[in-house]
Protein backbone atom coordinates (compact mmCIF):
# COMPACT_ATOMS: atom_id res chain seq x y z
CA UNK A 1 0.00 0.00 0.00
CA UNK A 2 2.13 2.83 -1.08
CA UNK A 3 0.12 6.06 -1.27
CA UNK A 4 0.29 9.28 -3.45
CA UNK A 5 0.23 12.55 -2.59
CA UNK A 6 -1.20 15.31 -4.70
CA UNK A 7 -0.54 18.01 -3.76
CA UNK A 8 2.23 20.07 -1.56
CA UNK A 9 -0.16 21.42 0.59
CA UNK A 10 -1.85 17.83 2.03
CA UNK A 11 1.89 16.97 1.71
CA UNK A 12 2.68 19.40 4.38
CA UNK A 13 -0.54 18.58 6.26
CA UNK A 14 0.01 14.72 6.47
CA UNK A 15 3.55 15.21 7.19
CA UNK A 16 2.30 17.41 10.31
CA UNK A 17 -0.31 15.15 11.43
CA UNK A 18 2.63 12.13 11.54
CA UNK A 19 4.49 14.88 13.41
CA UNK A 20 1.43 14.83 15.87
CA UNK A 21 1.12 11.14 16.51
CA UNK A 22 4.95 11.06 17.02
CA UNK A 23 4.88 13.13 19.86
CA UNK A 24 1.81 11.90 21.57
CA UNK A 25 3.00 8.50 21.43
CA UNK A 26 6.17 9.59 22.76
CA UNK A 27 4.44 11.36 25.62
CA UNK A 28 3.30 7.71 26.57
CA UNK A 29 6.60 5.76 26.59
CA UNK A 30 7.92 7.74 30.31
CA UNK A 31 4.57 7.22 31.90
CA UNK A 32 5.02 3.32 30.40
CA UNK A 33 8.13 3.09 31.74
CA UNK A 34 6.87 3.79 35.17
CA UNK A 35 3.88 2.10 35.13
CA UNK A 36 5.33 -1.22 34.22
CA UNK A 37 7.32 -1.48 37.60
CA UNK A 38 4.11 -2.16 39.18
CA UNK A 39 1.42 -4.01 36.40
CA UNK A 40 3.23 -6.70 34.52
CA UNK A 41 3.57 -6.34 30.40
CA UNK A 42 0.30 -8.54 29.48
CA UNK A 43 -1.61 -6.62 32.43
CA UNK A 44 -0.42 -3.19 31.43
CA UNK A 45 -0.95 -3.71 28.04
CA UNK A 46 -4.63 -5.21 28.80
CA UNK A 47 -5.05 -2.19 30.64
CA UNK A 48 -3.63 0.39 28.38
CA UNK A 49 -5.21 -1.00 25.05
CA UNK A 50 -8.65 -1.68 26.31
CA UNK A 51 -9.22 1.47 27.86
CA UNK A 52 -8.29 3.29 24.64
CA UNK A 53 -10.24 0.76 22.87
CA UNK A 54 -13.28 1.79 24.97
CA UNK A 55 -12.67 5.82 23.92
CA UNK A 56 -11.94 5.07 20.63
CA UNK A 57 -15.35 3.00 19.79
CA UNK A 58 -17.56 5.76 22.21
CA UNK A 59 -16.06 7.88 19.45
CA UNK A 60 -16.74 5.84 16.99
CA UNK A 61 -20.55 5.56 17.80
CA UNK A 62 -20.85 9.07 18.58
CA UNK A 63 -19.24 10.50 14.90
CA UNK A 64 -20.79 7.62 12.58
CA UNK A 65 -23.35 5.67 14.48
CA UNK A 66 -24.07 2.49 15.83
CA UNK A 67 -24.51 0.71 12.43
CA UNK A 68 -21.51 1.55 11.12
CA UNK A 69 -19.78 0.08 13.96
CA UNK A 70 -22.05 -3.31 14.37
CA UNK A 71 -21.55 -3.90 10.40
CA UNK A 72 -17.50 -3.45 10.44
CA UNK A 73 -15.36 -6.92 10.23
CA UNK A 74 -14.79 -7.18 14.29
CA UNK A 75 -13.65 -10.91 13.70
CA UNK A 76 -10.72 -9.39 11.31
CA UNK A 77 -10.41 -6.30 13.80
CA UNK A 78 -9.20 -8.65 16.76
CA UNK A 79 -6.69 -10.16 14.31
CA UNK A 80 -5.03 -7.47 13.17
CA UNK A 81 -4.68 -5.95 16.24
CA UNK A 82 -3.26 -7.99 18.35
CA UNK A 83 -0.47 -7.97 16.06
CA UNK A 84 -0.26 -4.41 15.71
CA UNK A 85 -1.25 -3.12 19.25
CA UNK A 86 -1.44 -6.16 21.13
CA UNK A 87 2.34 -8.13 20.35
CA UNK A 88 3.69 -4.33 19.68
CA UNK A 89 2.61 -3.17 22.68
CA UNK A 90 3.37 -5.74 25.36
CA UNK A 91 7.22 -6.38 23.98
CA UNK A 92 7.54 -2.65 24.09
CA UNK A 93 6.31 -3.01 28.21
CA UNK A 94 9.07 -6.00 28.46
CA UNK A 95 11.83 -4.00 26.41
CA UNK A 96 10.26 -0.58 28.65
CA UNK A 97 10.77 -3.11 31.79
CA UNK A 98 14.50 -4.34 30.63
CA UNK A 99 15.82 -1.16 29.44
CA UNK A 100 14.75 2.17 29.64
CA UNK A 101 12.59 4.89 27.50
CA UNK A 102 15.19 6.23 25.49
CA UNK A 103 16.61 3.06 24.48
CA UNK A 104 12.91 1.69 23.16
CA UNK A 105 12.53 5.15 21.30
CA UNK A 106 16.07 4.76 19.47
CA UNK A 107 15.73 1.34 17.99
CA UNK A 108 12.68 2.48 16.33
CA UNK A 109 14.92 3.90 14.19
CA UNK A 110 15.00 0.82 11.97
CA UNK A 111 11.28 1.15 11.47
CA UNK A 112 11.67 3.31 8.21
CA UNK A 113 14.02 0.11 6.92
CA UNK A 114 11.29 -2.09 7.47
CA UNK A 115 8.54 0.31 6.12
CA UNK A 116 9.88 1.10 3.14
CA UNK A 117 11.30 -2.90 2.81
CA UNK A 118 7.79 -4.06 2.92
CA UNK A 119 6.47 -1.20 0.46
CA UNK A 120 9.12 -2.82 -2.04
CA UNK A 121 8.51 -6.35 -1.90
CA UNK A 122 4.77 -6.31 -1.04
CA UNK A 123 3.62 -3.29 -2.87
CA UNK A 124 6.41 -3.43 -5.91
CA UNK A 125 7.65 0.24 -4.74
CA UNK A 126 10.86 1.64 -6.79
CA UNK A 127 13.94 2.99 -4.72
CA UNK A 128 14.12 6.75 -6.63
CA UNK A 129 17.66 8.68 -5.77
CA UNK A 130 15.40 11.13 -3.37
CA UNK A 131 13.99 8.49 -1.55
CA UNK A 132 17.48 6.40 -1.11
CA UNK A 133 18.88 10.24 0.58
CA UNK A 134 15.69 9.99 2.63
CA UNK A 135 16.32 7.21 4.11
CA UNK A 136 19.96 7.32 4.76
CA UNK A 137 18.93 10.99 6.10
CA UNK A 138 16.58 9.23 8.51
CA UNK A 139 18.77 6.68 9.82
CA UNK A 140 21.70 9.29 10.46
CA UNK A 141 19.90 11.51 12.12
CA UNK A 142 18.98 8.22 14.42
CA UNK A 143 22.71 7.04 15.01
CA UNK A 144 23.82 11.11 15.61
CA UNK A 145 20.63 10.17 18.38
CA UNK A 146 22.54 7.97 19.41
CA UNK A 147 25.10 9.37 20.94
CA UNK A 148 23.38 10.48 24.37
CA UNK A 149 25.29 11.43 27.39
CA UNK A 150 24.24 9.29 30.54
CA UNK A 151 21.62 7.43 29.02
CA UNK A 152 23.25 4.94 26.10
CA UNK A 153 21.30 2.38 24.94
CA UNK A 154 21.17 -1.16 26.32
CA UNK A 155 21.07 -4.06 24.23
CA UNK A 156 19.98 -7.74 24.97
CA UNK A 157 16.45 -8.88 25.59
CA UNK A 158 14.61 -5.82 26.19
CA UNK A 159 16.58 -4.60 23.00
CA UNK A 160 15.47 -7.78 20.81
CA UNK A 161 12.01 -7.32 22.27
CA UNK A 162 12.01 -3.46 21.18
CA UNK A 163 13.10 -4.60 17.89
CA UNK A 164 10.25 -7.39 17.13
CA UNK A 165 7.98 -4.44 18.36
CA UNK A 166 9.34 -2.83 15.68
CA UNK A 167 7.97 -5.53 13.12
CA UNK A 168 4.96 -5.98 14.80
CA UNK A 169 4.08 -2.59 14.60
CA UNK A 170 4.93 -1.46 10.92
CA UNK A 171 3.14 -4.59 9.12
CA UNK A 172 0.14 -4.15 11.13
CA UNK A 173 -0.19 -0.42 11.06
CA UNK A 174 -0.29 -1.66 6.85
CA UNK A 175 -2.72 -4.03 7.30
CA UNK A 176 -5.17 -1.54 9.44
CA UNK A 177 -5.25 0.57 6.24
CA UNK A 178 -5.38 -2.26 3.68
CA UNK A 179 -7.33 -4.46 5.35
CA UNK A 180 -10.11 -1.92 5.82
CA UNK A 181 -10.50 -0.26 3.00
CA UNK A 182 -14.74 0.47 3.51
CA UNK A 183 -14.00 2.02 7.14
CA UNK A 184 -12.51 5.46 7.98
CA UNK A 185 -9.67 6.47 9.99
CA UNK A 186 -11.19 6.31 12.95
CA UNK A 187 -12.72 3.41 12.32
CA UNK A 188 -9.98 1.33 11.38
CA UNK A 189 -7.93 2.43 14.74
CA UNK A 190 -10.93 1.95 16.85
CA UNK A 191 -11.70 -1.81 15.30
CA UNK A 192 -7.80 -2.72 15.78
CA UNK A 193 -7.74 -1.38 19.01
CA UNK A 194 -10.50 -2.05 20.56
CA UNK A 195 -10.08 -5.44 19.02
CA UNK A 196 -6.44 -5.97 20.58
CA UNK A 197 -8.31 -4.76 24.23
CA UNK A 198 -10.65 -7.79 23.83
CA UNK A 199 -7.84 -10.39 22.99
CA UNK A 200 -5.37 -9.55 25.13
CA UNK A 201 -7.79 -9.24 28.36
CA UNK A 202 -8.08 -12.68 27.66
CA UNK A 203 -4.37 -13.36 27.34
CA UNK A 204 -3.83 -11.42 30.57
CA UNK A 205 -6.63 -13.07 32.90
CA UNK A 206 -5.16 -16.67 31.31
CA UNK A 207 -1.47 -15.52 32.01
CA UNK A 208 -2.20 -14.17 35.73
CA UNK A 209 -4.36 -16.98 37.00
CA UNK A 210 -1.90 -19.60 35.55
CA UNK A 211 1.27 -18.28 37.69
CA UNK A 212 2.36 -15.34 35.81
CA UNK A 213 2.96 -11.95 37.52
CA UNK A 214 0.64 -9.96 39.51
CA UNK A 215 -0.12 -6.53 39.74
CA UNK A 216 0.93 -4.43 42.89
CA UNK A 217 -2.03 -3.28 43.74
CA UNK A 218 -0.47 -1.34 46.76
CA UNK A 219 1.65 0.74 44.07
CA UNK A 220 -1.33 1.66 42.40
CA UNK A 221 -2.84 5.23 43.38
CA UNK A 222 -4.00 8.76 41.75
CA UNK A 223 -0.52 8.90 40.05
CA UNK A 224 -0.90 5.53 38.27
CA UNK A 225 -4.47 6.19 37.20
CA UNK A 226 -3.07 9.48 35.55
CA UNK A 227 -0.19 7.91 34.16
CA UNK A 228 -2.00 5.03 32.37
CA UNK A 229 -4.66 7.71 31.13
CA UNK A 230 -1.49 9.27 29.14
CA UNK A 231 -0.27 5.72 28.08
CA UNK A 232 -3.91 4.99 26.68
CA UNK A 233 -6.13 7.40 25.86
CA UNK A 234 -3.00 10.27 24.52
CA UNK A 235 -0.48 7.38 23.47
CA UNK A 236 -2.64 5.12 21.74
CA UNK A 237 -6.44 6.55 21.08
CA UNK A 238 -5.61 9.90 20.02
CA UNK A 239 -1.89 9.01 18.33
CA UNK A 240 -2.69 5.85 16.54
CA UNK A 241 -5.65 7.44 15.24
CA UNK A 242 -3.14 10.40 13.64
CA UNK A 243 -1.05 7.56 12.84
CA UNK A 244 -3.79 5.52 10.60
CA UNK A 245 -4.78 8.66 8.92
CA UNK A 246 -0.85 9.79 8.05
CA UNK A 247 -0.27 5.77 6.64
CA UNK A 248 -3.64 6.34 4.64
CA UNK A 249 -1.96 9.67 3.15
CA UNK A 250 1.62 9.20 2.98
CA UNK A 251 2.30 5.25 3.01
CA UNK A 252 4.18 3.37 5.76
CA UNK A 253 7.36 4.28 4.40
CA UNK A 254 7.46 7.98 4.53
CA UNK A 255 5.10 7.70 7.62
CA UNK A 256 8.02 5.67 9.20
CA UNK A 257 10.81 7.91 8.46
CA UNK A 258 9.28 10.28 11.19
CA UNK A 259 9.61 7.26 14.13
CA UNK A 260 13.43 8.54 13.70
CA UNK A 261 12.82 11.94 15.71
CA UNK A 262 11.37 10.45 18.44
CA UNK A 263 14.11 10.12 20.44
CA UNK A 264 14.53 13.99 20.20
CA UNK A 265 10.61 14.20 21.12
CA UNK A 266 11.47 11.91 24.68
CA UNK A 267 13.97 14.19 25.08
CA UNK A 268 12.22 17.17 25.14
CA UNK A 269 9.56 15.29 27.21
CA UNK A 270 12.08 14.67 29.51
CA UNK A 271 13.66 18.40 29.30
CA UNK A 272 10.25 19.57 30.50
CA UNK A 273 10.44 17.33 33.73
CA UNK A 274 13.69 18.65 34.94
CA UNK A 275 16.51 16.35 32.90
CA UNK A 276 19.09 17.56 30.62
CA UNK A 277 18.82 19.26 26.92
CA UNK A 278 20.49 16.47 24.62
CA UNK A 279 22.39 18.48 21.67
CA UNK A 280 23.00 15.75 19.56
CA UNK A 281 19.12 14.29 19.39
CA UNK A 282 17.91 18.00 18.68
CA UNK A 283 20.54 17.86 16.03
CA UNK A 284 19.49 13.95 14.60
CA UNK A 285 15.85 14.74 14.93
CA UNK A 286 16.79 18.24 12.45
CA UNK A 287 18.18 15.62 9.91
CA UNK A 288 15.38 13.17 10.20
CA UNK A 289 13.22 16.26 9.01
CA UNK A 290 15.17 17.30 6.48
CA UNK A 291 15.55 13.20 5.33
CA UNK A 292 11.75 13.57 5.61
CA UNK A 293 11.45 16.45 3.15
CA UNK A 294 13.65 15.01 0.51
CA UNK A 295 12.11 11.44 0.34
CA UNK A 296 9.01 13.00 -0.91
CA UNK A 297 10.76 15.50 -3.31
CA UNK A 298 9.48 18.42 -0.94
CA UNK A 299 13.73 19.58 -0.81
CA UNK A 300 15.72 19.54 -3.59
CA UNK A 301 18.52 21.18 -4.46
CA UNK A 302 16.67 23.50 -6.43
CA UNK A 303 15.20 24.90 -3.02
CA UNK A 304 18.02 25.01 -0.94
Amino acid sequence: MTATIPTARSALAANGICLLSMLTWALGLPALGYLVQFIPPFSLTAFRVGLAGIVLVLAWLLVEGPSTVLRAPWGRGIGVGLVVMGLGAVLVAVALQLTDPVTVAIITALMPLVGIGLEVILDGRKMTPALWIGLLLSLLGGLVALDLTGARPSLGWGALAAFVSVLAFTWGSRATVSAFPALSPLGRTAITVAGAGFGMSILAVIISHSGGPTITWSGIGWKEIAALVAASVGSIALSQTLWIISVGQLGIGISSLHMNAVPFYVMLITFALGGAWNWAQAIGAAIVVIGVLVAQGMLTPRRI
